[in-house]
């Protein structure tokens, strides 16, 4: 396996880095939040027009990319300037949209893509916790139409999205694999509520609650109550999106701590002069580079068959998560309680890596779920 980006790789890395270092920063970002806009609008067009999202899918979908190392080179660089922009939603929503899209949607996928149609995937419920098939919103046929009723939590954009993908069940118990569906239903459909909050990390997420909301069984995507496979696909393609998120954050705030350690001055010099904190610091660059091997181990199999795929999505983010643990405390601590202000980037970075861990399957989550998937 080739470790090194390809040509086309390394030129959306340098664009997207080279971009989001001339326009974006903590500042930029802080009054974004302040104003009560969940993102700025002018950047996420702004990715969307330099093909960011675009290199999210396959050209067989639309765009120009899709791989694991396309997803991996994206999101780093995302991580790295800390935005908040609703990428991750058009990876997983998108992703299941495209997969399961027939004729009728191919104008969806389209203004996907190109940043015009902002989608969100409404999957998890209140009682799901980070296990996929528990599905208990009901879709019920009524003729020509199908009715959802159901609550959905922790929507990723929900409240700014134009449509919604939302997952109901046809047949079958609530923890079965085999009968959910994926409808796409618009967010002003009569007897959807959409309640916004935000994240610690600033990012914006929401509840949505299904009072008998009629669409028409053309609003299934694909097969009914086939959908799983493909939710379950999207997830770990999202999951390795956050992974390498995460490992851009920790490279920002190693870089903050290494400045700082080089500028705070104690007993006329600078503390990285002093011994323990070089060993610390050591030991956080360690750990930073087994992150970086788990995200390229996971980008390098997430086209794998299901299992081998799956153990991997696990085993990197249960790592992830670990390592991402040490290296927030580290650097806060490294910083004092400089680390821990509003107006200081690197508290962005840490609430952000701390968020991660909680997004599709904790420490505890991942590890029990790496066993179970080894033991088949």
């Amino acid at each position: 396996m080739d470790f090194n980006l390809t040509e086309e790789r390394r030129m959306l890395q340098d664009t997207l880095r080279r971009f989001l270092s001339d326009t974006y920063d903590h500042e930029r970002r802080n009054k974004v939040i302040a104003s009560g806009a969940a993102y700025d609008t002018d950047t996420f067009q702004s990715l969307a027009e330099l093909g960011v999202l675009g290199a999210l899918f396959p050209e067989a979908q639309g765009g120009f990319g899709g791989t694991g190392f396309d997803l991996a080179t994206v999101f780093e660089e995302l991580g790295r300037a800390g935005t908040i922009e609703p990428v991750l939603t058009t990876l997983l929503a998108g992703g299941v949209v495209s997969d399961l899209a027939g004729d009728s949607q191919a104008d969806l996928i389209s203004s996907i893509i190109d940043g015009g149609t902002v989608v969100a995937l409404a999957h998890s419920e209140p009682q799901s916790r980070y296990d996929l098939e528990s599905v208990a919103t009901v879709a019920s046929s009524d003729g020509a139409d199908v009715i959802l009723s159901g609550t959905k939590a922790h929507v990723i954009n929900g409240a700014q999205a134009q449509m919604l993908v939302i997952t109901a069940r046809e047949h079958g118990e609530q923890t079965d694999v085999e009968g959910i569906s994926a409808f796409c239903v618009p967010i002003d459909a009569k007897g959807v509520t959409v309640v916004d909050h935000i994240n610690v990390d600033g990012t914006s997420a929401a509840t949505v609650v299904l009072d008998d909301v009629r669409v028409l069984s053309q609003a299934r995507l694909g097969a009914a109550g086939a959908a799983y496979d493909v939710i379950e696909l999207a997830t770990a393609r999202a999951t390795l999106a956050v992974c390498a998120e995460a490992l851009g954050a920790m490279e920002s705030a190693k870089a903050l701590t290494i400045d700082y350690l080089k500028e705070r001055k104690q007993f006329g010099i600078a503390i990285g002069k002093f011994q323990a904190l070089q060993h610390r610091m050591a030991d956080m660059l360690i750990e930073v580079e087994q992150a970086r091997s788990a995200v390229v181990n996971l980008a390098g199999h997430i086209d794998a068959p299901r299992n081998e795929r799956e153990r991997h999505v696990s085993a990197a983010k249960n790592l992830i998560g670990r390592v991402g643990a040490i290296v927030a405390e580290e650097c806060i601590q490294m910083h004092g309680g400089i680390g821990m202000t509003n107006e200081y980037a690197l508290s962005h970075f840490a609430r952000r890596i701390t968020m991660i861990d909680h997004q599709f399957g904790d420490v505890d989550h991942h590890l029990e779920r790496f066993i179970a998937l080894s033991v088949q």
